[in-house]
């Protein structure tokens, strides 16, 4: 009984010896081991089963693949003299385990080490150009005939850029790379994420381009009341001259109606003289004579004879 028990302690002693000497190294992952906090040998990066001594030596896991790195928005001045804040990202990853460990030791503080790198080379690329430098990106000129912006701004707006944001944030990685390859860090792309305008300089710009589109609406409404009355005197003069056309042609047609008249009436008068006398005596009669009319004529009168004769019967 006592044999089997020494057995079964053996074999789990051996278990356990086992156990701590052996690790799996994943795809993403590669190892420094080390001896008393000391590294020793070479790193393993290729995956699979491996060894060491069990109890004496530990295995320090770091990531193969690509790390993020975001530091913090910094404020600082352009060469002309703009304070803004510069947001970049950068990727990167351990590219010497060993001397990751010796020099850094852990993640944590590599991402200081990127900071302590990172943050001066962006410092010193920002100051060292021109905020048209650091927003665009491309050299082609730019079309700001209809934005209305004064002529400071203009002259800022249009000035060519010599370099650009795409290759300021490829100085700032070529600068920084080899400081950090000596930590065994492997900088592979920095990129600035975002830039804006201080505080006080926003305000000075958000009110510049308030004033400027204020400037532009006014100009525009001002466009469109001309073009309103240059329509309302187009309306007018075609109104006026509609309706001198219908009234030359109303008079048109009431002379040719006149004349109708007339020619009907001087064809009546041949045929009948006296009818027609007769008629229009009595349509005078008609127009001029009412209740209230008092008129006194003469018996004599040529205008009363249809009267005389009338009474005479």
């Amino acid at each position: 009984m006592r044999n089997v028990t020494l057995v079964a302690v053996g074999v789990f002693v051996l278990f356990i010896i086992l156990s701590t000497a052996a690790f799996v190294v994943d795809e993403t992952e590669q190892v420094v081991i080390t001896q008393f906090g000391k590294a020793i040998g070479e790193s393993t990066k290729e995956a699979g089963l491996h060894f060491k001594i069990p109890l004496i030596q530990e295995a320090n896991y770091f990531p193969k693949n690509l790390l993020e790195w975001d530091g913090e928005p910094g404020q600082m001045p352009t060469l002309d003299k703009t304070y803004i804040w510069v947001d970049t990202f950068a990727r990167w990853r351990i590219s010497d385990p060993l001397t990751f460990f010796e020099t850094v030791n852990n993640e944590v503080a590599g991402h200081k080490k990127l900071d302590d790198i990172i943050d001066p080379a962006t410092w010193n690329f920002i100051t060292s150009h021109h905020l048209i430098e650091a927003v665009r990106n491309s050299k082609r000129e730019m079309d700001i005939s209809e934005i209305g912006v004064d002529e400071t701004t203009r002259e800022a707006i249009v000035k060519p850029i010599q370099v650009g944001r795409e290759q300021i944030a490829r100085g700032i990685m070529e600068q920084a790379k080899p400081k950090l390859a000596q930590f065994g860090i492997e900088l592979v792309d920095v990129r600035i994420k975002g830039i804006n305008y201080v505080q006080e300089v926003q305000e000075a710009v958000y009110n510049r381009m308030i004033a400027e589109r204020r400037q532009i609406a006014e100009k525009f409404r001002s466009e469109g009341r001309g073009e309103s009355s240059k329509i309302a005197g187009d309306k007018e003069k075609e109104l006026k001259k509609i309706t001198s056309e219908a009234y030359k042609r109303a008079q048109e047609i009431k002379g040719e109606a006149d004349a109708e008249a007339t020619r009907i009436y001087a064809e009546a008068y041949n045929n009948d003289p006296e009818l027609y006398t007769f008629v229009k005596t009595l349509e005078i009669y008609k127009d001029s004579l009412d209740e209230k009319t008092w008129l006194m004529f003469t018996t004599k009168s040529d205008f009363f004879k249809y009267l005389k004769s009338y009474y005479a019967q």
